[in-house]
């Protein structure tokens, strides 16, 4: 793929969840990480399609927002450093993996995609993205802690990041893969009997919003846990009514190449404008 820019057809995340322990210490899953870079390899080897990674921050950033305080004091440069460089570590595994996978992996900060203000993303600079895709290469983008015009510094979460790329670059499939399979109206780690949810539209949200729950007893997600992933899928599917969002379980082999592929038989939860 080389000349102009190119649009990205599909965007992938990888859950923080899913990657690491999100009750640990920057406690990676090596075995789940090398298993699901692997599929995600072969799956693009067969479907070279134009694809953008992310994926989340676990007992990495999450840990670090956490331990300096710095969702409380934005404007600390040493905390969003601090932040940043963990944030960071994680991205260098998923990248190193994907390399020695075969795929030509480029990490893309959220601290050079985002400009943000006030604590939110107020532009994206989806251009860097694009002509990682015209030159054949694998971007892989990451939440950080960004620099922010008003506040000092921000969180700027993969799901916002990824948000903001959608609504510049309009991808036809986002595929979620974290530790569970699906949108549950309760905690399926709690309740082993929970039943996903097969479909969800932009007006299921209100009620939706009430049964999810932030993140899980005993971690940390600074981010809002699955109730914030889901509402910001929503919303954005209501503006791109074409678009179709899967969450997915990594931990189920296949789901994630299904997930890409458009099957029916991914599983897990779609979320669409229109049943």
């Amino acid at each position: 793929m080389t000349g102009g820019a190119v649009a990205p057809s599909l965007f992938l995340k990888l859950g923080g969840a899913l990657l690491t322990n999100k009750g640990g210490h920057e406690a990676v899953r090596r075995e789940v990480l090398d298993r699901v870079v692997a599929e995600v390899a072969d799956w693009h080897r067969q479907q070279p399609w134009p694809l953008v990674l992310a994926h989340g921050s676990g007992s990495f950033a999450h840990v670090a927002v956490r331990d300096t305080g710095f969702a409380d004091h934005p404007g600390n440069p040493l905390a969003l450093a601090r932040v940043a460089a963990a944030a960071r570590r994680l991205n260098s595994l998923v990248v190193d993996t994907a390399l020695a996978a075969g795929l030509g992996a480029v990490a893309v900060p959220g601290s050079l995609l985002a400009v943000c203000a006030a604590g939110t993303i107020t532009e994206i600079r989806s251009a860097l993205v694009t002509e990682l895709l015209a030159a054949g290469l694998l971007p892989v983008v990451y939440g950080d802690a960004a620099p922010d015009r008003r506040q000092g510094g921000a969180v700027a979460s993969t799901e916002a990041l990824l948000v903001a790329l959608a609504d510049a670059l309009s991808p036809s499939r986002i595929v979620l893969a974290t530790d569970v399979d699906g949108v549950y109206p309760v905690d399926p780690h709690r309740d082993p009997a929970a039943v996903a949810l097969a479909e969800l539209t932009p007006a299921d949200g209100p009620a939706l919003a009430h049964a999810l729950g932030g993140a899980r007893p005993g971690t940390t997600d600074v981010t809002g846990g699955m109730a914030g992933k889901v509402m910001a899928m929503l919303d954005l599917v209501a503006r791109h009514p074409g678009l179709e969002v899967r969450i997915v379980s990594g931990l189920r082999p296949g789901a994630i190449a299904a997930a890409l592929g458009g099957g029916a038989d991914a599983g897990g939860t779609r979320l669409t404008a229109r049943p």
